[in-house]
């Protein structure tokens, strides 16, 4: 690929529901080094809105299609950005990798090893640069363990955690309620119903994955995913929906619980726990690393402890001091500037992240290695919970390469490397 800067990145966009529509309007429109040439969805209604949102900030109004392919094919563009549902991401990434563009997916998991091994073969061909847009890699908190990794301060890490514990039944995602009706369209209810897997991993794994150099030096070796019986979902719908509603007496698949432990060429273990139906009290990445000369453990969402060599056992809920000394510096400009965008500003930086890897013409920091193995836990955890908790190897997408990568890329972004930059403006 030409190295070149550009000024602006022209981009295609496909997929305008809550979270599409939420991420153009917060975060790409508000962007002045993007501009949207395209919009695509299958609905009409949510084309219009987006059209209407973009024009209402001064924005010209992009081209519109109902069709993503033939979009591809009509406008000119730097990047695709799908934000559709899980089961056409990857189809739609492999679309926009064929043409040659940068490729940004929003998170979700791989339905079968297949579709992994067919975009891993199509890069090697395009060298397209796939990036998946994990927020949480660019959170405060796994941003500043990042730093204190590199810097050691952990010791050697033996071990590290982290999960999605978030009540989804009642939370307006699973079942939203409008006109007084439930409405159960969101297709990961389907997706419950019809699998037992991981199928949300990347929250966590992401930012582990980046602690632990996988892909670059490390890689995850092998799989063990136990997961608990299928109650919560099942017994929540029961009187939640019509008895003409196609889910109605259906008997969910997904375990409530479900446990997958991960072993990596280094010696860690990384645990990754999905939980996700049975109600709770608080929302919880439950982000956690366990080294010789130290650790950090986040227990109740906003309830963090490090501990490092040195103090004395007790120590509780002192993120907040940890932070005024150890901040990663990106997040020190950010936190300075005022974050923007979702998710405690999550949201923004990792978008940046890869509009800054498109105008540069450089490897995305969550490249497309990274992103098949992430996408790749959930088919192998079913894998693995079908045989009773049984080991499964975890592919090797680099073919090798993880032994001999070439360097990473500093930069703002960097997930790889601690970088001072500020020359790249967080706000363009």
């Amino acid at each position: 690929m030409k190295k070149e800067i550009l000024g602006k990145v022209r981009l295609c966009y496909v997929g305008l529901g809550r979270r599409g529509f939420g991420m153009l309007d917060h975060c790409f429109s508000e962007m002045r080094d993007v501009e949207i040439v395209a919009v695509c969805d299958l609905i009409p209604e949510k084309i219009e809105r987006a059209v209407a949102m973009l024009t209402g900030k001064g924005r010209p109004a992009p081209a519109v299609f109902t069709d993503a392919v033939g979009m591809l094919r009509a406008v000119d563009a730097d990047a695709v950005v799908i934000m559709t549902d899980w089961n056409t991401h990857l189809p739609l990434a492999a679309e926009a990798m064929r043409a040659g563009k940068y490729t940004a997916i929003e998170v979700g998991c791989a339905y079968d090893l297949s579709e992994c091994f067919a975009l891993a073969d199509l890069y090697e061909k395009t060298h397209a640069p796939l990036m998946m847009l994990e927020n949480c890699c660019y959170g405060r908190r796994e941003m500043m363990a990042l730093r204190m990794a590199r810097e050691g301060m952990f010791g050697e890490i033996v071990h590290c955690a982290g999960g999605y514990h978030h009540y989804l039944n009642d939370a307006e995602l699973f079942l939203r309620r409008a006109d007084g009706k439930v409405d159960t369209d969101h297709y990961r209810v389907y997706d419950y119903a019809a699998r037992c897997a991981e199928q949300y991993p990347t929250h966590e794994l992401g930012p582990i994955s980046k602690i632990l150099k996988i892909n670059r030096g490390n890689r995850m070796l092998s799989l063990s995913s136990f997961a608990s019986k299928a109650c919560g979902l099942t017994d929540f719908m029961k009187d939640r929906v019509p008895a003409d509603h196609p889910l109605a007496g259906a008997r969910f698949r997904q375990g409530d619980i479900v446990n997958t432990v991960i072993t990596c060429a280094g010696g860690e273990t990384i645990l990754l726990t999905l939980d996700t139906t049975l109600p709770r009290a608080y929302y919880s990445r439950g982000f956690t690393v366990r080294g010789t000369k130290g650790m950090c453990a986040e227990s109740s969402g906003k309830v963090a402890t490090w501990f490092l060599d040195g103090m004395e056992e007790g120590v509780f809920n002192n993120e907040q001091e940890t932070f005024a000394r150890y901040d990663h510096p990106l997040h020190r400009e950010y936190s300075a500037l005022g974050e923007r965008g979702g998710h405690g500003g999550m949201d923004w930086l990792v978008v940046r992240a890869f509009i800054e890897s498109v105008k540069t013409q450089t490897a995305p920091p969550i490249d497309v290695y990274d992103t098949l193995s992430w996408l790749a836990i959930a088919p192998l955890s079913e894998q693995s919970i079908a045989l009773g908790g049984a080991p499964v190897a975890v592919p090797d997408f680099t073919r090798g390469r993880w032994m001999r990568r070439e360097p990473a890329a500093a930069g703002k972004y960097s997930l790889d490397l601690v970088t001072e930059d500020p020359d790249t403006p967080i706000f363009p």
